[in-house]
């Protein structure tokens, strides 16, 4: 009865929330909100501005007031319910600072969550990481050198370096390789790949590879394999196959449907777990504020493949020169 009380709850979550609101202007903000949001937010977008203009322009050229700067500073709330672990909360903040014009093109990073903290294949889509893993001491400085080549004509190549904030401090080297391939039409085939090594946590490599395509114009098909090696997690080799399809609810509106199958060990493959998920994002407010709404249930295998039903609420805040508010 729990099982199909959940499975009915999470089939109905994207019908609740896929209910489209016309509106005349792309906010969904009253006017007081704007209003205590907008000086806050051009202030810290002008400083995300200026500092990452003039710190180009000291290490590149003068081209650097002019080129386009992808530099941002994004905030994020995330609130986490889960029927076995209560309620949960987490702070999120990822700052980069890009320099295009510098002669080694580089890129500084400030990451809360980088991807090397995020734990399991399962843990990454289920939001089980604990507060003191996702804590300060899983933030990162560093310094990523970007890559001239357009990843649609060959391998766009980076490495980067830092270290964890935390005493003493955790010293980090990362390669990053990513590639796009157009198909016959209209698939298209993506690879993200990336090698780390942290001094405390040991090495990981991590591939995914994305192969989709339009289905109409408001809905596109995606299969997703994840591989993920991890030496702290005692040299075990997972791997993830998805399938997802995307759909365009209006123009500040999406609505994400998938089920995916996680799997451990190379040598004796075994299902560690599967689970289904939905996930709406709506745009709240002029390309800045974000709501993203994630129902998801879980049939892992070290709970006899019981049920867990989870949902997360998340709030992004976007910091960025071309993002400004129009009042």
């Amino acid at each position: 009865m729990k099982k199909l009380y959940l499975a009915a709850l999470l089939a109905m979550a994207p019908q609740v929330m896929a209910v489209e609101v016309e509106v005349e202007d792309d906010t969904d903000l009253p006017e007081w909100a704007i209003e205590k949001i907008a000086p806050m937010h051009d202030s810290l977008s002008d400083w995300v501005t200026h500092n990452s203009r003039n710190i180009d322009s000291f290490f590149g050229s003068e081209e650097s007031m002019h080129v386009e700067n992808d530099s941002f500073l994004r905030l994020s709330q995330e609130l986490d319910w889960s029927d076995t672990d209560g309620f949960d909360a987490e702070t999120g903040v990822r700052f980069r600072l890009d320099l295009p014009t510098s002669k080694k093109r580089l890129r500084f990073i400030i990451e809360s969550d980088p991807e090397e903290t995020e734990g399991t294949l399962a843990e990454q889509a289920s939001n089980r990481l604990s507060n003191d893993q996702r804590g300060l001491g899983s933030t990162i400085l560093g310094l990523s050198k970007l890559s001239k080549k357009d990843k649609r004509e060959a391998w766009n190549l980076r490495a980067g370096a830092g270290v964890k904030v935390r005493w003493p401090p955790d010293p980090y080297v990362r390669f990053t390789g990513e590639r796009l391939w157009d198909l016959s039409s209209p698939w298209q085939l993506e690879s993200y790949n990336r090698a780390s090594w942290f001094n405390e946590d040991g090495y990981s490599i991590r591939s995914k590879w994305d192969l989709g395509r339009p289905l109409d114009e408001n809905h596109h098909l995606r299969f997703i394999t994840n591989f993920q090696w991890q030496e702290e997690e005692a040299d075990t080799l997972e791997y993830s196959e998805g399938v997802e399809i995307n759909q365009l609810l209006g123009p500040r509106s999406v609505m994400r449907y998938a089920a995916v199958v996680v799997g451990r060990s190379a040598s004796d493959p075994r299902l560690h777990d599967y689970y289904f998920y939905t996930q709406y994002r709506r745009n709240l407010h002029r390309n800045i504020l974000f709501v993203d709404l994630i129902p998801e249930l879980h049939f892992p295998r070290d709970q006899d493949y019981d049920p867990e039903f989870s949902v997360t609420l998340r709030f992004e805040m976007m910091f960025k020169g071309d993002l400004e508010f129009r009042r």
